[in-house]
């Protein structure tokens, strides 16, 4: 009934780009700030962007200036465009809204290898 939806991850080259979606389904994405969080093999979850539903934004330090998040609203879509891919990337990627604390998807896998 009420769920965020990943979709676009895969299997890429290092310096390759990826555009991440998180959809909301039975959710009406406008109205919630909205972040991207990612898991690597064997780590713990860490949030890496968010943007409110003013459009503020927020990066982690290791993304800064290589990703790039969106939304719009119209398609109830949030964007995570990924550029200058490196092997440390590697990880699901999950989307968040913080006022559904306990809602969690099944995420997207982002592998980056040669």
């Amino acid at each position: 009934q009420v769920n965020l939806l990943e979709s676009g991850g895969d299997l890429v080259q290092p310096g390759g780009s990826l555009t991440l979606s998180c959809v909301g389904s039975g959710i009406g994405l406008k109205w919630y700030a909205v972040n991207w969080h990612r898991q690597a093999p064997g780590g713990q979850r860490e949030m890496i962007a968010g943007i409110t539903r003013d459009r503020h934004i927020n990066y982690e330090d290791s993304v800064k200036g290589r990703f790039t998040i969106s939304r719009d609203d119209d398609k109830n879509t949030v964007y995570l465009q990924m550029n200058n891919l490196e092997p440390e990337d590697t990880a699901v990627y999950y989307c968040h809204a913080p006022y559904f604390p306990t809602m969690w998807g099944q995420g997207t896998r982002v592998t980056v290898s040669t």
